[in-house]
């Protein structure tokens, strides 16, 4: 699959800057990009030593396009693995576009998306998790999916995974061999320590599968839903945790008739904020769509915000209004009944409207409920410790391996049900040749993670999800 053409890419974002950088990678690199450099110093490109930057400028012809700065990568001592020339010219797009083209006319072709980082992989610099990781670390957005993806790309759980693929495969040649000697009855597998060895593989895969629950929500961002009844300050509260007029604010009841979505980091975790339509009873045809939406994002939401208009809880007597109150209680018992497993934060919005009477009294009937205020922002700062508070970061913390990625996911699934039959196996007094059918199984599910198992079309799917330069 690893083409042999040179290849050329703007590697930083198009569009006007103070420079731009142009890459070109292949056999022909420093050749091609020779016929076009004059450097200042009359040495030319194909005799620049690697790993070094050089001035000058690129010329067609006569004519001189720019001055650039030219960095020289020679043999396999480069990102790609092999010959690179990387040109920094000055950002604007008409310079870029000119060199570009320019290029492509002496020999070059036009990278595809990821090729740069697909030519690393076939070149044994990466494995393919740690080529994935170039694009999280490209796309990662807060403090938690950029280490995340500064893990993988260091080896993470890989690191591990190789290790015991190796271990297992020496048992498997093992194995492999005593079906030689099957007429001899010979054993060159110790059966004891296959079986320590299977244990511990399925103890580490199990760890890493139920990791990803944890890895996929710090990767994508944690799915906050807003929920509550119209007009009692859903979008306001979005407003407030995003610090921006993100969503209309209005006194007009079911104003949010679709959800909104919004993302922000704190505490270097991203959270992804969702303002619902507000749920009631309604002949609104296109509400009545919003309503439905609101409870398919509780379904996909991690955490859920339920949030009243505290003053519509008093009466003009300033009493709770009891049967409100208990309707209250009912609704927070169906929703978790509903969706057992979505922790619920309770708030009371308007609390600069209420007494500090009424808040007790608000607090007794209803324990768990927090007093805020979107419009004024009391209470903001204590929402978001509590989300976090709701965020497992302790392996984060302790820089364990977690896994990000559903493709490596669903291969760890298949290799941990792989090895649980090579366990059955053993405890039913299996023959070596059953044995082995279900660990060379096991053995291809990780080669699939790392890259030692792969297709076209697998490596096509991976690659195109990337930008052109990468």
């Amino acid at each position: 699959m690893l083409n042999q053409d040179t290849i050329v890419a703007l590697a930083t974002p198009s569009g006007s800057g103070a420079i731009g950088i142009i890459r070109v990678s292949g056999k022909d690199a420093l050749s091609i990009c020779n016929l076009l450099f004059k450097s200042k110093k009359g040495l030319p490109l194909l005799q620049q030593k690697s790993h070094t930057l050089q001035l000058g400028h690129i010329v067609d012809g006569e004519r001189i396009l720019d001055e650039v700065l030219i960095s020289v990568f020679k043999g396999n001592k480069s990102y790609t693995g092999e010959p690179t020339v990387e040109i920094s010219c000055h950002g604007s797009a008409f310079i870029q576009k000119e060199i570009i083209q320019l290029l492509m006319q002496k020999g070059c072709r036009a990278a595809n998306a990821g090729e740069f980082t697909l030519r690393a992989f076939l070149n044994g610099k990466m494995d393919l998790s740690q080529a994935e990781a170039v694009a999280d670390l490209i796309a990662s957005d807060n403090a938690a999916s950029h280490q995340l993806a500064m893990q993988q790309m260091r080896g993470g759980f890989t690191n591990e995974l190789a290790v015991l693929r190796k271990e297992l495969l020496d048992f498997a040649s093992l194995i492999e061999l005593e079906l030689d000697f099957a007429e001899e009855d010979v054993e060159f597998a110790n059966k004891e320590e296959f079986q320590s060895l299977v244990t511990k593989i399925q103890k580490v895969l199990s760890r890493l599968i139920d990791s990803f629950a944890v890895g996929n929500v710090l990767k994508n961002g944690i799915p906050v839903a807003i929920i509550g009844e119209p007009n009692v300050g859903k979008s306001t509260l979005l407003n407030a945790l995003l610090n921006e007029d993100r969503a209309i604010v209005s006194d007009i009841a079911g104003t949010t008739r679709d959800t909104i979505e919004d993302e922000i980091s704190i505490g270097g975790i991203g959270f992804r904020f969702i303002d619902t339509a507000g749920i009631r009873e309604t002949q609104d045809q296109i509400e009545g769509l919003g309503i439905k939406k609101t409870f398919e994002k509780i379904e996909q939401a991690q955490v859920v915000i339920q949030l009243l208009n505290s003053p519509d809880l008093f009466d003009e007597g300033q009493a709770l209004i009891q049967e409100r109150i208990n309707n209250i209680k009912l609704e927070l018992d169906k929703l978790a009944a509903q969706f057992p497993e979505r922790p619920f934060i309770l708030l009371a919005n308007k609390v600069d409207e209420l007494t500090e009477q009424q808040q007790a009294l608000l607090k007794s009937a209803l324990p768990k409920i927090q007093f805020i205020s979107a419009k004024q922002k009391i209470g903001i700062e204590e929402l978001q410790a509590q989300l976090l508070n709701f965020v497992d970061t302790g392996a984060l913390r302790n820089n364990d391996a977690i896994v990000t990625n559903s493709r490596h996911y669903s291969a760890l699934l298949l290799a941990l049900e792989e090895i649980n039959k090579v366990q059955e196996g053993l405890n039913m007094g299996l023959s070596s040749d059953l044995l082995a059918i279900d660990i060379r199984q096991a053995l291809f599910h990780f080669g699939e993670i790392t890259g030692q198992v792969t297709n076209d079309e697998l490596l096509g799917n991976i690659f195109a999800n990337f930008c052109i330069g990468k």
